[in-house]
C-alpha cells in the first residue's frame, strides 16, 4: 500500500490502470475499499486513483476541515501527475468534489455527484430546509461519540440517517469496523462550518459536465439539492439507479460502472 505526502498529510491510495485519470472520493466514515466492486471495472478503460481522506482508515490521523479535504485532492493530483481529472464522489465526497471543482474549475475535467448532503444550498426558512434539518439531524449521533459509544453512534447514523434499519446488522464485520474507526473524524466533519460551505461563484466558473445521481428508493432530499445545483452549473446530466441507496458503488456495482463509465467517456469527447 503506498502512500503520498499531499498538502502536508500521508494519504493512503490506489493507483490502479491507465489512460485518462479519474479520482474517487468516499464520504464520511468509510474509505477507499467501499470502491473495491468498481474500481477494477473502471481501471479497464481509466487510470483510477482512490485515497483515504486525511483522518480516515489508513491515512494519517490529521485533524483539518473539508476545504483541507479539498486541497489534498488538489495537491495528491499534482503529486501523481494526474494532470485534469474526473471527479467521482460520494456522499459527503460530493462536497468535497464541488469544493475542488470551484477552486480550480481547470483541473477537473468533469465531476460525477452522488447524494451529496449540500443542505445548505436550499433556501433558509423553507418547509424543505426545515424538513431535511429535522429528519437528517445527526444530534444523537454526536452525542454517542462525544461520550466513546462510536459503535451505537455508527450503529444509529447507518440504520436511521444513511441506508434504513437493518442494515448494521446486514454489513459484514470489517464495514462495521471502519465505521466504528472513523466515527471521531465524522463528528469532527459534522462541525466543520466549512462542511456547510460552497463557494457558488467559483462553481459557476466551471464549465465541464456535471452527473448528478441519486436512486430510486433513495429520499427526497437528494433531488431538492440537484434542482438548486442545476441552478449552479452549467452542465448537468442526472441519473436514477435502480435500488442503489445511498451507496450504488456498493450496492449495484455493475450499474456504477456502466453508468459512470460512460458518463466520462461522453466527457472526453
Amino acid at each position: 500500500m503506498p502512500f503520498v505526502s499531499a498538502n502536508g498529510v500521508n494519504l493512503a491510495y490506489d493507483d490502479e490502470g491507465t489512460g485518462p485519470a479519474v479520482v474517487l472520493v468516499h464520504g464520511a466514515w468509510t474509505n477507499r475499499h467501499g470502491w473495491d466492486r468498481v474500481a477494477p471495472g473502471l481501471a479497464e478503460r481509466y487510470r483510477v486513483v482512490r485515497h483515504d481522506r486525511r483522518g480516515h482508515s489508513e491515512s494519517e490521523r490529521a485533524g483539518g476541515t473539508l476545504d483541507d479535504d479539498a486541497d489534498d485532492i488538489i495537491a495528491l493530483a499534482q503529486a501523481l501527475e494526474l494532470g485534469r481529472f474526473h471527479l467521482v464522489c460520494s456522499s459527503q465526497g460530493g462536497v468535497i468534489g464541488l469544493k475542488v471543482a470551484a477552486s480550480q474549475p481547470d483541473l477537473v475535467r468533469s465531476i460525477v455527484c452522488h447524494e451529496p448532503p449540500l443542505f445548505s444550498i436550499l433556501p433558509a426558512g423553507t418547509a424543505e430546509r426545515a424538513e431535511l434539518d429535522e429528519g437528517l439531524s445527526t444530534n444523537a449521533v454526536l452525542a454517542k461519540i462525544d461520550a466513546g459509544e462510536h459503535e451505537a453512534a455508527a450503529r444509529l447514523f447507518v440504520d436511521e440517517v444513511a441506508f434504513g434499519p437493518g442494515t448494521w446488522e446486514s454489513m459484514p464485520p470489517p464495514g462495521r469496523e471502519m465505521f466504528v474507526e472513523n466515527a471521531v473524524t465524522f463528528a469532527e466533519e459534522a462541525r466543520d462550518p466549512s462542511a456547510r460551505q460552497l463557494d457558488v461563484d467559483g462553481l459557476r466558473r466551471f464549465g465541464g459536465p456535471a452527473l448528478l445521481t441519486t436512486s430510486d428508493d433513495s429520499p427526497a432530499w437528494p433531488g431538492l439539492v440537484f434542482d438548486h445545483l442545476a441552478k449552479v452549473l452549467s452542465r448537468t446530466e442526472r441519473h436514477v439507479y435502480l435500488g442503489g441507496g445511498h451507496g450504488p458503488q456498493t450496492s449495484v456495482p455493475d450499474q456504477h460502472i456502466e453508468v459512470v463509465g460512460g458518463f466520462v467517456e461522453r466527457a472526453e469527447t
